[in-house]
């Protein structure tokens, strides 16, 4: 698997394999920032949401395949466009987060949408509110729900893309970010 990273980034950087499109772009390895933040998820449905649940705080339409939130604080360090990853290793494995349950399901996300000023320090996740579900001891519940709120998530930023032109899938935003899908479940 090394080999072919490093075939791969040899490739792009060398001219021989596609670029970047010219709206995004994949940071240095070096300078990519991370912070610390509480991580929750959301629903596209109106008591979620400003009303408009298709449509995110900076225009774009609410993919939950893609999308996050980030709390208002968090607005210079997060712009719209930033790609995030998101680490739960150095999380306590209580029962208010529910990280390893939906990981598969989280994968790279696009910050394009913002939370109500009472949140500090966060970033919500957009799922799809009807087909995410896991499985939980207690039976199905949705993903958002068995998520829960999981504090000390390390978000990093590893991209950033023109919020007119964001890709629609985890495979097209992997291709961004220049990494393997590390298991993330693509469509």
């Amino acid at each position: 698997m090394t080999i072919l990273g490093a075939l791969m980034g040899f490739l792009l950087f060398s001219g021989g394999a596609m670029a970047l499109p010219a709206h995004a772009q994949a940071p240095e390895a070096l300078s990519q920032p991370s912070y610390t933040v509480a991580l929750t998820a959301y629903n596209a449905v109106p008591e979620q949401t400003d009303g408009n649940p298709f449509e995110t705080a900076s225009g774009a339409y609410s993919n939950p395949e893609i999308i996050a939130a980030r709390s208002q604080d968090l607005a210079n360090e997060l712009p719209f466009g930033t790609i995030i990853e998101l680490d739960d290793s150095t999380v306590s494995s209580d029962d208010t987060c529910g990280f390893s349950r939906v990981a598969h399901r989280i994968g790279y996300r696009i910050i394009e949408d913002t939370m109500n000023a009472r949140f500090t320090k966060r970033v919500d996740i957009l799922l799809d509110n009807e087909a995410n579900y896991a499985t939980t001891d207690k039976g199905m519940k949705n993903a958002a729900q068995v998520l829960g709120v999981c504090e000390g998530v390390t978000v990093r930023v590893v991209g950033h893309v023109d919020s007119n032109h964001i890709p629609k899938t985890q495979a097209e935003l992997a291709a961004i970010v220049g990494t393997p899908t590390k298991g993330i479940a693509l469509k």
